[in-house]
């Protein structure tokens, strides 16, 4: 391909960072790139997310996409609607970055290590409700802005501690300020938490072709389908109070001759809120596992067991309204 893929990008340093890693495969691949800054309405308000509501970091992308002025759209897969767009595909999702979340306290300290009455940030009503559903009397306040305003927040002494995204601190160098990666048993990730979703028009063919030949992981593309079809089932929209993991595992069948066989699988764990206020939260819990080609049914399974379990609170702003 002799043209020169423009790739789209919010012009935050996470954002650069993350299309960095899609420009250099192409470039890998004897591509040439040229990555062109989008401001969209997310990055000019500084209202939480769940009133400013679903897509507010991809709606501007896309539309630069539609309009030919991008080829390629790099988006945090997280914040991409469940709903599809017209006109537009995810042509490749990459490997997947660690999907943890991650505490960033002060003096060290791990999460079961902060004391009661603890103020911990975050701009996420999901890590909100988890942390209320702890149990450990935190005091857990909102707030806005990029890694280094969230972290800032720690070190001037305003909080004791944020939580924010795992691959997000890797992805920008950061790494060594984390004090506890939260395991999934304490703190459910976000359906997608660090995967990309790379978007292009459905009718160029040629870089969609190209994006799945160099850039697209199998593996993460099927997780990735199984917790986004578990959160449109639940209609609920990027920044509900909704968590899921899915993995590819091993798991051993039975074949026609009676030999034990070693075969892959989706795993899904998933949660929601049952009940979600400012200072309390249940959650609901289910997993399940199903073949690699049932991905999408298994979110929504899953996503049935938890309603049929209790799972509310998801049509207040974080529902997506598509």
């Amino acid at each position: 391909m002799t043209r020169t893929i423009r790739i789209g990008t919010r012009g935050s340093k996470l954002a650069l960072a993350q299309t960095g890693i899609i420009a250099q495969q192409l470039t890998d691949a004897g591509q040439q790139v040229e990555i062109v800054k989008v401001t969209t309405p997310g990055d000019r308000s500084h209202a939480p997310i769940a009133e400013i509501g679903v897509g507010v970091f991809t709606s501007a992308l896309r539309e630069a996409l539609a309009a030919d002025d991008i080829d390629v759209a790099v988006h945090s897969y997280k914040d991409l609607p469940t709903a599809a767009e017209p006109g537009l595909v995810i042509a490749a999702v990459p490997p997947r970055a660690d999907p943890r979340d991650a505490l960033v306290a002060r003096d060290g300290l791990t999460l079961g290590e902060l004391p009661p009455g603890a103020k911990v940030g975050t701009g996420s009503p999901r890590r909100m409700a988890q942390l209320r559903a702890l149990g450990l009397g935190l005091v857990v306040v909102p707030i806005r802005g990029n890694i280094d305003t969230r972290m800032g927040k720690v070190f001037d002494g305003e909080l004791d501690a944020v939580v924010l995204a795992q691959a997000g601190l890797d992805r920008v160098g950061r790494s060594e300020v984390v004090t506890e990666t939260l395991d999934p048993i304490q703190m459910l990730p976000a359906p997608a938490q660090g995967a990309l979703a790379i978007e292009c028009r459905a009718d160029d063919v040629d870089i969609e072709h190209l994006l799945q030949s160099t850039v697209d992981d199998e593996a993460t593309r099927l997780a990735v389908a199984a917790e986004r079809a578990m959160l449109a089932a639940l209609e609920a929209g990027c920044s509900a109070p909704v968590g899921a993991l899915a993995e590819v595992v091993e798991d051993i069948e039975t074949d026609a001759d009676g030999n034990d066989v070693y075969v892959q699988k989706i795993s899904l764990r998933g949660n929601a809120a049952a009940q979600f206020d400012a200072d309390s939260a249940e959650m609901v819990r289910a997993s399940a596992i199903a073949a690699m080609t049932d991905a999408e049914r298994l979110g929504k399974e899953l996503a049935a067991e938890l309603l049929d379990l209790g799972a509310g609170a998801l049509s207040g702003p974080g529902r997506d309204p598509r």
